[in-house]
């Protein structure tokens, strides 16, 4: 049978990286990319919250709608008139 012939990797090869983006960027232009980030992710927060303040608005006025409509509370309430004695 033949040996396998394993070519051990240079010691050299092992501790060289390859070079990102990061690297290769001036540190200039990656202060704009981080803050233009920053940027984004703050209106992006915005955006959410507002429709999330939206959605709460329309769901309080549904309620108060519901709890003007004399149907909707007598089909929502309690049969239960001894209580209320």
């Amino acid at each position: 049978m033949a040996k396998k012939r394993t070519n051990p990797a240079p010691a050299a090869a092992k501790d060289d990286k390859p070079a990102t983006l990061q690297d290769l960027l001036r540190p200039e232009i990656l202060d704009k990319l981080k803050a233009k980030a920053n940027e984004l992710k703050t209106a992006e927060e915005t955006r959410k919250e507002d429709i999330r303040k939206q959605a709460e608005e329309a769901h309080q006025a549904e309620q108060k709608r519901l709890e003007n409509d004399f149907e909707h509370l007598l089909n929502n309430s309690k049969m239960d008139w001894r209580k209320n004695k």
